[in-house]
């Protein structure tokens, strides 16, 4: 009887138990926030961005300022993502396969974005390369130009990006352990073999959902940008930079219509991820990333 009693009320307590209304309610309750926060958002950007017409839209793009600010947000990104997933795969398999001291720092360290604004990221570099820092009158004497150019463009985007790629694969490199590349040493593969041709695979969709969320993110950043580019027009003006710039100056359309080309940008990464899931949903489950 004690069991018995024991196991009723381990069944009223149940989250799973609970009345077929109070789940209802909690499924009403997350639909309508993500509507509000999510959807609807979305929804109005492209609504705003079509209404005038689709050859408005396309003339809106076609601007001299929106096709710069395209073009430069398409170079940093292709600049700062494979740099990160250089970091992020050298981090991840020093972290997960490696004892050595510092360890919990560099840890930390790789965390630092996420905690800090993106834009003190910004104004740090404008302390380290600006005209009163230390480094600003050598780099002036070369003639080399880091803030309001793009280099410091890419260097605000690969600080505020750099965690994704070794965020996704730390954790899964610790799952997988050592035994593969010790197995592969074990049979004569040298350092380079065992990572191109253990290592590298066993780890190859956390890779790439850590390039899609890096690509995502470098295309969308804002903050940290805004500080160091100068926001020169046509220069050193990324997406988001011209969205707000077209906003200010009341041209909507066109703020609304490059707004609908970062947000069509983030939805091809979710569509790809998706898909990723649905077609190698078995493989991502066997490399500990199917959720």
């Amino acid at each position: 009887m004690a069991m018995a009693a024991s196991s009723r009320v381990r069944r009223l307590t149940s989250p799973t138990n609970e009345p077929v209304y109070v789940r209802w309610i909690l499924i009403i309750t997350g639909l309508l926030f993500m509507a509000l926060v999510i959807v609807l958002p979305v929804v109005a950007v492209f609504s705003e961005a079509l209404r005038q017409g689709i050859d408005v839209y396309v003339q809106s793009l076609m601007q001299p300022d929106a096709l710069s600010a395209i073009r430069l947000t398409l170079l940093v990104a292709a600049i700062a993502v494979p740099l990160n997933v250089v970091f992020g795969v050298a981090a991840s398999w020093a972290i997960a396969k490696f004892e050595f001291k510092g360890k919990a720092f560099l840890t930390t360290l790789i965390d630092l974005p996420f905690s800090v604004s993106p834009v003190i990221s910004g104004l740090v570099y404008v302390l380290l390369f600006g005209s009163g820092s230390v480094l600003g009158p050598w780099l002036r004497s070369y003639n080399i130009e880091i803030l309001f150019a793009v280099p410091g463009i890419v260097l605000a985007t690969i600080f505020v990006t750099f965690p994704f790629v070794a965020r996704e694969l730390i954790p899964l490199m610790q799952d997988q352990g050592s035994g593969d590349e010790e197995a592969a040493l074990s049979l004569g593969a040298s350092g380079w073999q065992t990572f191109w041709r253990v290592t590298l695979p066993n780890i190859k969709w956390g890779l790439l959902y850590g390039v899609l969320l890096c690509n995502a993110r470098a295309m969308g950043e804002f903050g940290a940008v805004a500080v160091v580019s100068g926001k020169i027009r046509g220069q050193t003006t990324t997406m988001p930079l011209q969205v707000e710039m077209f906003y200010n100056e009341y041209q909507s359309t066109a703020a609304f219509a490059l707004a609908s080309l970062l947000a069509l940008l983030a939805l091809v990464t979710l569509v790809l991820k998706t898909a990723l899931e649905w077609r190698f949903g078995d493989e991502l489950a066997a490399t500990g990333r199917g959720h």
